[in-house]
């Protein structure tokens, strides 16, 4: 399997995981000259921006702790542009969660940074 199939494979574990949570999926895969997030979804009011890792070994770490700080201020970046077309507003009340995938085994994370 190449490296498109397997992220698009837990791509859609992670979809099908944010759904039995209960959230509403708003986005996925949200682009913009920034970077990416991997889904935006909704709690409520809550928005909840998702970063989503898979590791097939934990030769470098968990795939959770591979969502360092260099990254969390881009996705808070990104995620701030996304309030900003959007929604024309960064006051809305928002949580930056992590789902990471280690083989098999799923870690998530809310309020994560």
């Amino acid at each position: 399997m190449n490296k498109k199939a397997i992220g698009l494979k837990w791509e859609t574990a992670a979809r099908e995981y944010i759904k039995t949570c209960g959230y509403e999926i708003v986005c996925c895969n949200y682009r913009c000259f920034i970077g990416e997030i991997d889904i935006i979804a909704k709690e409520q009011k809550t928005i909840i921006f998702i970063e989503v890792k898979f590791r097939s070994s934990r030769h470098f770490g968990t795939a959770v702790e591979s969502v360092d700080y260099k990254k969390q201020q881009k996705i808070r970046r990104v995620a701030a542009h996304f309030l900003m077309t959007t929604y024309h507003t960064e006051s809305i009340p928002c949580r930056f969660d992590v789902l990471g995938f280690d083989k098999e085994k799923i870690t998530y994370i809310k309020n994560a940074f």
